[in-house]
């Protein structure tokens, strides 16, 4: 009998990241993949992401709602209460073997918790790393505690499951499964590219993703409009926004955003949701990436590009040499984007590797999956000391 594998995701990002291994999963004859989506995916102000996913070929089992209108913190714990009910049901009907999950979002802390109440095994992805400006972090060190295989990025991150006192026969570094996306996928040219974004993409390109400071108290505005600041001082920049997630008071940046770019058409554009190929090739052709993404310190320097990395949302995270770090005031700001779109840095950002480059990750995975799912008698787990 097959095993059932069930995926768990909330946006767009998260989607692109899981891509490699949903090829993977679909292909493998023991395994049969299920698919939950939920949180910015089923939200048509978040561009109804979950078309993409039937796009893409593939069937959702079951579509978890939660309300996103309100990003306040009493909004925020109110949508993660429903969102553990909705995760209840879904695991109730589907019967799972198997959960996978990834990151550190709410909505997969809220399933991480439903699963492991119904007693289902989770894997989950990317755990043991830290975003110390976020309320994130707690949730991915949580969900590591309720999970029962771990896949990390990298041998540190490992270590650092293991010293949250998970076996080390249980904890696994694979890489990251963004880099099996650069690899794999069929990207844009950038005449295609263009036409895609009704966007002139000539001259020096940034890719801008920023997201709320989750830690920080009422921050969001001030420290956006300082990054706004810092852009106009470049006025021969083109700029091409993603607005961000649905986090405590995102919506204040999303506002901002689109404030700045209806004054300067032509050379500003901002997208909802960009999708897996035009999101990759847009960092292909981008002269630098800025904001607070994981995708700038993660995925970002394997195209050679350099990365200016805001502030603290992702404090803590290993980074590549191509990760330039500056505070959300505009001083900084300018000198890091005058750093990351010099000639010479750019010729060294083209020669770096990237720490989160283990390889076919998606590939590692399924190998272990197939030897350690039929292993699972007990999720009783022993805290494990380290020596």
């Amino acid at each position: 009998m097959k095993k059932k594998i069930c995926i768990v995701t909330g946006s767009r990002a998260e989607y692109g990241l899981f891509n490699p291994l949903l090829e993977q999963i679909k292909k493998t004859p023991t395994f049969q993949l299920q698919i939950i989506a939920t949180g910015m995916h089923l939200s048509s102000e978040y561009g109804s992401t979950y078309k993409e996913i039937l796009r893409d070929g593939y069937m959702i089992d079951e579509k978890v709602k939660i309300p996103l209108a309100d990003d306040s913190p009493e909004g925020m714990t109110r949508s993660m209460g429903k969102a553990v009910i909705g995760f209840a049901s879904a695991f109730k009907r589907l019967k799972p073997d198997m959960v996978i999950l990834l990151g550190d979002r709410s909505e997969t802390f809220s399933a991480a918790a439903a699963a492991f109440v119904a007693r289902v095994p989770i894997a989950h992805l990317h755990g043991g790393e830290l975003s110390e400006g976020a309320v994130d972090d707690a949730f991915r060190h949580s969900i590591t505690k309720m999970s029962f295989l771990h896949f990390t990025s990298t041998e540190a991150y490992r270590r650092r499951v293991i010293q949250l006192g998970e076996d080390p026969h249980r904890v696994f570094n694979v890489g990251a499964l963004g880099i099996d996306n650069i690899r794999q996928a069929k990207l844009l040219s950038k005449a295609v590219l263009e036409k895609e974004l009704d966007f002139d993409l000539e001259g020096q390109v940034a890719l801008v993703t920023y997201h709320p400071v989750t830690l920080e108290n009422k921050t969001s505005r001030e420290q956006f409009d300082q990054i706004l600041s810092a852009l106009d001082r470049f006025q021969d920049l083109k700029i091409v926004f993603t607005l961000p997630n649905s986090d405590m008071d995102g919506k204040i940046i999303i506002k901002r955003i689109h404030e700045y770019v209806k004054n300067r058409k032509g050379r500003a554009v901002a997208f909802a949701s960009l999708g897996r190929i035009k999101y990759l090739s847009l960092m292909k052709y981008a002269d630098v990436m800025l904001g607070n993404s994981s995708s700038g310190i993660i995925e970002m320097p394997s195209f050679g590009k350099p990365t200016v990395n805001i502030g603290d949302r992702q404090k803590g995270r290993i980074a590549a040499k191509s990760v330039i770090q500056c505070s959300p005031q505009q001083g900084s700001l300018v000198k890091a984007l005058k750093k990351a779109l010099s000639s010479r840095f750019s010729r060294e950002c083209s020669r770096i590797k990237n720490p989160y480059d283990g390889g076919l990750a998606a590939k590692k995975i399924i190998q272990i999956l197939k030897k350690e799912i039929p292993r699972i008698k007990s999720l009783k787990k022993k805290f494990y000391d380290l020596a």
